[in-house]
C-alpha cells in the first residue's frame, strides 16, 4: 500500500482538488486514506454516503443526508485554512447531473488555494466528459503479499494454531489477487471447518478467487488439464517452453534471470494455439486466466480504460499465472480507424505498455490467425520473448496427432488402425480438422452398432474439405509471411507445422 500512500499524499501536498479512486475495497481504501491524514499534520477526515449523510462528527452527523448538493456545499461551512478530506462514497452516481458537476467544478477552483480534498471512492470509473479536467484518477492496487500475510497471521493468531512457513507461504500466494474482505472470509470459512488451516484450504481460496474472477466479467478463470504431450508435432515450440519450465523459481531470479514474457501464436485456425495456451499453464503448474478482448469495451466514457487497468491489476495480483489472449487480432483489427472517440486506440496503447514494461511473472499467450489484422506495434521486439508460426501439420505430424487421439479413445485397439496411412491420405488437415473426422467417423460405427475403423475415418475424410483450400489465399500469405524470418517455426519439419485441436 506504500505506493498507493505515496502518490496519494503527494497529490494532498500539491492540492489536487478532487481524486478519484475506483476500488470495491471501501474499506481498506479508507483506512489508507485516514493513515496519509495522520501523516500529513492530522487532516480532518469527513465521511459521506447518501443513507446517512456526513459520519463520524457528532456536531455534522448526517448532514447531507440524500442530499449529494448539500453534501458538497458543507466544504464551504469549514473555515478556509483548515485542512481536510472529504470521503463521498459511490458519489459517482451523481455526477451526470448538472447541478452537482457544476458545484464541482467551481469547488475546483476554490480548493486550489485550500488545503482540502474531495476523494471519491467507487467500484468502476464513470466520469462524465465535463468533469475529465478536474477529476484525477488513483489506482488502488490489491493487496500485496506483505499485506496478506499479516492478515493470514492474524487470524491464526486468533486461533492460536499458527502453521509451518511453507503452508503459511503457499496460504499468502494462493490469497493474492483477493481483497482482504475475500481471504478474511474465505479464511475464516476454512478455520470454521476445522479449527485450523490445512494444506487441502488451498482449494477453497482457488475457489473464492474463481469467483472473484467470474464476477468482474472481464477474465475467466480455467482449470487447464492438458498436457505437453497432448501437443502432437510442435517440436521447436516444445523445445522451447520446457526450456523456460524453471524461469518463474526463486533459483532462476538468483542467476539473473529475468522473468519469461510471453508468446505470440501466429497461424491458421484449429492448428492447436489455443491448446497450447492450456499445456503451458498445466505444465509450469501456474493459474490459466482468459481474456476476451471485447469485454474490455464498455459503453460510458472512460470505463473501458479503467476496465483494462482492473485487468492489468488482477492479472498482476494473480502472479505467477498465464494470461491468455485468443484470437487477438480481432480485437485489435483496424483500431486506429474505428470511429469510438479513440477509445479503442487508447485501451490498446494501456495495454501494449504493459506488454513492453511489465516486469510482473505474467506469461502472456497471445494467439492470431490473421497476421495482417495485428496493428504493427504488437509485433516489435520486446513485447514477446518469442512469436512462433504454427502451420498446417505435415504427414509425421498428423500421424501424431492421430496417434493422441486414438490413445484417447480407443487406447486398446490403436494397433488396430494404420497411422500411417491415415496420415498420408489427410494433406492439409489441420488438428482440429483430424479431431472432426475422427467424431464423423466414430458416428458411422456407431450407427453400424460396429466399432469405428480406419475405413470410416478415410470416408469421414473424404467428405470433408479443409480450411486449407477455402482459404488458400490467407494460408498462402502466412506462409510466406513465416518463411520471410518474421517469426520462428513452430515445428522443425517444415514452414507448414502443426498439431492437434483448435
Amino acid at each position: 500500500m506504500s505506493n498507493f500512500s505515496n502518490e496519494f499524499e503527494l497529490l494532498l501536498r500539491s492540492r489536487y482538488p478532487i481524486i478519484y479512486i475506483p476500488t470495491r475495497e471501501e474499506e481498506r481504501a479508507e483506512v489508507a486514506i485516514a493513515h496519509s491524514a495522520k501523516n500529513l499534520g492530522n487532516r480532518g477526515v469527513y465521511i459521506w454516503d447518501f443513507v446517512d449523510g456526513y459520519q463520524g462528527n457528532p456536531n455534522d452527523l448526517g448532514f447531507g443526508k440524500r442530499n449529494p448538493l448539500q453534501a458538497l456545499e458543507f466544504l464551504e461551512k469549514l473555515p478556509a485554512s483548515a485542512p481536510a478530506i472529504f470521503i463521498l462514497r459511490d458519489f459517482q452516481r451523481f455526477l451526470d447531473d448538472i447541478s452537482i458537476s457544476r458545484k464541482l467544478r467551481n469547488l475546483a477552483r476554490l480548493l486550489k488555494s485550500q488545503p482540502k480534498n474531495i476523494v471519491i471512492i467507487s467500484a468502476q470509473i464513470a466520469i462524465p466528459d465535463d468533469l475529465t479536467e478536474v477529476l484525477t484518477v488513483l489506482e488502488f492496487a490489491l493487496p500485496t503479499a506483505a499485506e496478506i500475510k499479516i492478515e493470514v497471521e492474524r487470524l491464526l493468531i486468533a486461533t492460536g494454531k499458527p502453521v509451518e512457513g511453507r503452508l503459511l507461504d503457499e496460504m499468502v500466494r494462493s490469497c493474492q489477487g483477493l481483497s482482504i474482505e475475500r481471504i478474511r472470509r474465505v479464511l475464516a470459512k476454512a478455520i470454521a471447518t476445522r479449527g485450523e488451516l490445512q494444506p487441502d484450504d488451498v482449494e477453497l481460496i482457488l475457489e473464492e478467487k474463481r469467483q472473484t474472477i467470474r464476477q468482474t466479467q472481464i477474465l475467466d478463470f480455467y482449470s487447464a488439464h492438458e498436457n505437453i504431450s497432448d501437443i502432437g508435432g510442435l517440436d521447436n515450440l516444445k523445445e522451447w517452453l520446457l526450456r523456460r519450465g524453471g524461469g518463474f523459481s526463486e533459483k532462476a531470479r538468483q542467476y539473473g534471470l529475468p522473468h519469461p514474457r510471453g508468446l505470440l501464436l501466429v497461424g491458421i485456425q484449429g492448428t492447436g494455439k489455443s491448446l497450447t495456451a492450456k499445456a503451458i499453464a498445466h505444465h509450469w503448474h501456474l493459474p490459466l486466466l482468459r481474456l476476451d478482448v471485447g469485454r474490455l469495451f464498455a459503453g460510458l466514457v472512460g470505463e473501458s480504460e479503467s476496465r483494462t487497468r482492473q485487468m492489468i491489476q488482477l492479472a498482476e495480483a494473480l502472479a505467477p499465472c498465464v494470461l491468455w489472449i485468443d484470437e487477438i487480432d480481432k480485437a485489435f483489427a483496424g483500431f486506429d480507424s474505428k470511429g469510438d472517440a479513440g477509445t479503442t486506440s487508447r485501451v490498446f496503447g494501456t495495454f501494449i505498455t504493459w506488454l513492453a514494461e511489465k516486469t510482473s511473472p505474467v506469461f502472456v499467450v497471445a494467439t492470431a490467425n490473421n497476421i495482417q489484422s495485428l496493428p504493427p506495434e504488437m509485433l516489435r521486439k520486446g513485447r514477446f520473448d518469442e512469436i512462433f508460426f504454427v502451420g498446417l501439420p505435415n504427414q509425421e505430424e498428423r500421424r501424431a496427432i492421430f496417434e493422441v487421439h486414438l490413445s484417447r479413445l480407443r487406447p486398446q485397439n490403436l494397433k488396430s488402425y494404420d497411422l500411417e496411412r491415415l496420415a498420408y491420405e489427410t494433406p492439409d488437415f489441420s488438428g482440429a480438422e483430424i479431431e472432426q473426422t475422427l467424431i464423423e467417423a466414430m458416428h458411422i460405427g456407431f450407427s453400424q452398432n460396429r466399432d469405428f475403423a480406419t475405413d470410416d475415418i478415410l470416408e469421414a475424410a473424404s467428405q470433408m474439405v479443409p480450411l486449407a483450400r477455402t482459404a488458400q489465399e490467407q494460408i498462402q500469405f502466412l506462409q510466406d509471411w513465416a518463411a520471410a524470418g518474421k517469426a520462428r517455426l513452430a515445428s522443425r519439419y517444415g514452414s507448414l507445422s502443426r498439431r492437434i485441436q483448435g
